[in-house]
């Protein structure tokens, strides 16, 4: 009896932590978008990368308020945000940091590392694709594993650490594509679009006038940490994983359906992002569980940079969004 009601005492304490981190988050989303007009989607995918603890690559061509989501997200989160422009010449130390040679007055040379604008929470990597390849395996390594080497030290990054890379979708002369390994490593591949005509006005007359439009901070780095904790301890129902289990699968090569489509797909951290994803997005609407519609909402910002599509599939005209939400069918 005494462990039912311990149980029930934890399940009181995540109700009760979820309905006031949910509060908080509302009131953060509410902030951006009073800064960021036209982008509901994606300012929500942002949020949910960020409190399922990953990166998002933004993708959308130049104007669309990209790089200010990134600043406006660091001011409302609270957060140390910092903001790279790769270019083709940009070496890893540029952005890692590097080791000087100190003189003390006494003539006792020693060396101090300099720490570079990856040591960031919150991390703008601006057309992160026109970084060399080395470059982004520095970037690789800061993503996955939340700390640098350099000189064979290891550097810890502050917590919390999030890339929000940004891609131009038109531009393709010195670029350097990123390899899959990395591509694996953001959880959502997030599309930003042109704004609705009533979203522009909005813009056209908060943006040029005499006053701008601040944001305003709601929540900080220790209530960031908590929700994300919070969202790793949120229940999922069996019909949640399965469906889960099932699109992820469906989207592989050799399973029913997928071998005429697909060339390579999404191994098991892409199911892991989705589980996390779905959690995340139950959490920012004040629910306690996720659903299956969060499964399909959240399906294509999670796989589609997780796949590629076979050539007669290609020549067919087929694309991996059209492919997605094939599979979608089958679970929705």
């Amino acid at each position: 009896m005494a462990s039912a009601d311990g149980v029930e005492k934890l399940e009181d304490a995540i109700v009760r932590s979820a309905e006031q981190v949910a509060g908080q988050i509302r009131a953060a989303k509410e902030a951006i978008s009073t800064v960021i007009f036209g982008q509901v989607r994606v300012i929500e995918n942002t949020l949910v990368t960020i409190l399922s603890g990953g990166h998002a690559l933004l993708i959308g061509v130049p104007g669309l308020a990209k790089t200010k989501l990134v600043e406006t997200l660091g001011i409302t989160l609270g957060l140390d945000a910092k903001r790279i422009q790769f270019t083709p010449d940009l070496m890893p130390s540029d952005i890692l940091g590097a080791e000087v040679l100190d003189e003390s007055n006494s003539g006792k040379r020693s060396f101090r590392f300099i720490s570079g604008p990856v040591f960031a929470q919150l991390l703008m990597a601006d057309e992160i694709n026109r970084a060399s390849p080395r470059t982004q395996s520095a970037l690789l390594q800061a993503m996955q594993e939340q700390h640098i080497t350099v000189a064979g030290a290891r550097h810890d990054l502050p917590k919390p650490f999030h890339v929000l890379a940004t891609q131009n979708p038109l531009e393709q002369e010195g670029t350097y594509p990123l390899p899959e390994a990395q591509l694996d490593r953001f959880l959502m591949e997030i599309d930003v679009d042109y704004p609705d005509r009533d979203a522009e006005r909005r813009i056209l007359f908060e943006t040029t006038g005499a006053e701008e439009t601040l944001a305003k901070a709601s929540m900080d780095a220790e209530t960031l940490i908590a929700a994300q904790r919070l969202v790793r301890r949120l229940p999922v129902g069996d019909s949640v994983v399965e469906a889960i289990l099932s699109l992820v699968r469906a989207a592989r090569p050799n399973e029913d359906g997928g071998d005429k489509l697909i060339a390579w797909g999404p191994g098991p951290r892409a199911s892991q992002s989705l589980m996390l994803a779905v959690r995340a997005r139950a959490l920012l609407d004040g629910r306690l569980a996720p659903s299956i519609d969060d499964v399909l909402d959240l399906a294509e910002p999670v796989l589609k940079h997780r796949m590629a599509l076979t050539f007669s599939a290609r020549a067919e005209g087929r694309t991996i969004p059209d492919v997605i939400r094939q599979l979608k069918t089958r679970i929705g």
